[in-house]
């Protein structure tokens, strides 16, 4: 009877450790593809991230020249270029609008025939960019492009300037006289260093050995590129030149990744296509390093069922009754940690977002008031204009999108505040006022404004959505009446953010 129970016992523990191993490798294999999933979603959120950058760079240089294009002493100027006070008038006012331009190459006026009559560089003047009688078919290749683009800008793109041999942002914008026909045009270079120091300067958690490149698909040469040398060069990466023929003459933005390899290592390539300016950016990174944490699960997995045969051979010694011991007492141990977990997330956090609520800004406020030293602190509201819409229209899916990133953007702009969640489409930073400006605070909201209210890729495509946003600041009586406020100016919102600082009322 004892060799029967032993046998017996031997067979369930065995049966057991199978149905374990089954079943911890049917759970690697789901949560590996999940991993690997969420990776490249995330490689893809900060690949068009990084693509807006770029294109809100090219659309505040052609602004910039638009506006230029406009002023009296341009238009005085082309109506009448031989006049001399009219031209000293449209190189004093050249001078001056550049020197307010961040990066300028060089910015200039010129008749239709492309004679210099008021440049940045004022050595430039009386130079004939495309003289007719020896380049005729660029100048008329410039003339045409010009009016093709009506009253907009003819964005070249990114090329490398002929006059400094550096990489430049360069367009041009024809200027209409009054019978509706061409008198002139305006031209800007923009240095793009400050583009590339910005991007340079993004870190990106989790994959911080990421690389980025960017080429033109209508002749597939690098833009971008890690590599100086390769710069303005033709891209060798098959996948790369598949996608430049899919891209080009495409008027659809698009996104996706392909995998390669140089060299002996393996590389994941995430990519957004621009069509506005035919450009297509990636953001490249290694394997091991992109699926990090898939790896990493497998070895925990390894060990995971190392140690369970382990266990498994331990616990065969010992005695039913213990075992049950052991897991009512596991039970009720798991149970009273997972029930102060949510005791504590139900009261002081918003599960969809994971920011603080309004309960907890409340406690909070109460903590400052009373803290020996009290600090004056900015409180900044921004509200999602008509968020039921959103839900109405796209469904809750889609409203709980919209509030998860825009809790992300706040916590990438406001790293060392504390974001609540007051309403349903509300949300307050609380920031110490003594280790930032007003200057500073406001310049940091108006960029946060603008990303939110930016165009973006949703799961329902592009997508734009309108927020609001007030700005206060205290010394005293912090509690919820600041919420208050807040929503009295987010109420009066008119276009441009409000800054009250309640001290000096």
């Amino acid at each position: 009877m004892k060799e029967k129970k032993i046998s017996t016992l031997s067979l369930i523990l065995i049966l057991q450790l199978v149905i374990m191993i089954v079943l911890s490798v049917i759970i690697t294999a789901t949560i590996t593809i999940t991993t690997k999933k969420n990776a490249i979603e995330h490689m893809q959120t900060i690949t068009d991230e990084r693509a807006h950058i770029i294109l809100n760079y090219v659309e505040n240089a052609e602004k910039t020249l638009t506006y230029y294009s406009k002023a009296e002493q341009v238009t005085n100027l082309l109506a009448d270029p031989t006049n001399a006070d009219k031209k000293a008038k449209a190189q004093a006012f050249t001078e001056d609008y550049s020197s307010a331009i961040d990066n300028v190459e060089g910015l200039w006026i010129g008749t239709w025939e492309t004679e210099c009559l008021a440049h940045t560089n004022p050595g430039t003047v009386g130079l004939v960019t495309r003289p007719k009688d020896k380049v005729p078919e660029k100048l008329k290749e410039l003339q045409d492009a010009m009016k093709a683009a009506g009253d907009g800008v003819y964005n070249i793109g990114i090329i490398i300037s002929p006059a400094t041999g550096k990489q430049i942002v360069s367009m041009y914008k024809a200027v209409y006289g009054s019978d509706g026909n061409p008198i002139g045009f305006v031209g800007l270079g923009i240095f793009t260093d400050q583009l590339v120091s910005s991007l340079d300067a993004l870190s990106i958690k989790g994959i911080e050995n990421s690389s980025y490149s960017m080429v033109n698909v209508k002749d597939g040469k690098y833009i971008f590129n890690d590599d100086a040398e390769l710069i303005d060069t033709v891209a060798e990466n098959s996948d790369i030149q598949k996608l430049c023929e899919k891209y080009s003459g495409r008027k659809e933005s698009g996104d996706g990744d392909f995998e390669y390899k140089k060299g002996s290592k393996k590389y994941v390539s995430i990519y957004s296509y621009m069509p506005e300016y035919g450009w297509l950016l990636m953001l490249d990174d290694t394997r091991k390093e992109v699926y990090s944490l898939t790896y990493d699960l497998r070895i925990y997995m390894v060990i995971f069922a190392a140690v369970l045969v382990g266990l498994m051979i331990v616990f065969s010694f010992i005695t039913k009754k213990q075992q049950k011991v052991s897991e009512k007492l596991a039970s009720a141990i798991t149970k009273n940690n997972k029930t102060k977990e949510s005791l504590y997330t139900a009261m002081f956090k918003d599960v969809l977002t994971e920011a603080s609520n309004r309960i907890a800004f409340s406690m909070d406020m109460d903590k400052v008031k009373n803290a020996e030293n009290l600090k004056p602190h900015y409180f900044i509201m921004f509200n999602i204009t008509d968020f039921s819409r959103v839900n109405y229209r796209f469904g809750n899916e889609m409203g709980d999108w919209l509030l998860v990133r825009t809790v992300d953007m706040l916590q990438k702009g406001f790293k060392d505040a504390k974001i609540y969640r007051t309403g349903s489409d509300e949300f307050v930073i609380a920031a110490d006022a003594t280790k930032t400006s007003k200057e500073d605070i406001i310049k940091t909201v108006n960029t946060i404004f603008e990303s939110l209210n930016a165009t973006r890729t949703t799961p329902h495509g592009k997508q734009t959505f309108k927020f609001k946003a007030a700005i206060i600041k205290k010394s005293k009586d912090f509690n919820l009446s600041i919420v208050a406020v807040l929503k009295d100016m987010i109420n009066n919102f008119r276009g441009t953010i409000e800054y009250k600082d309640n001290d000096k009322q």
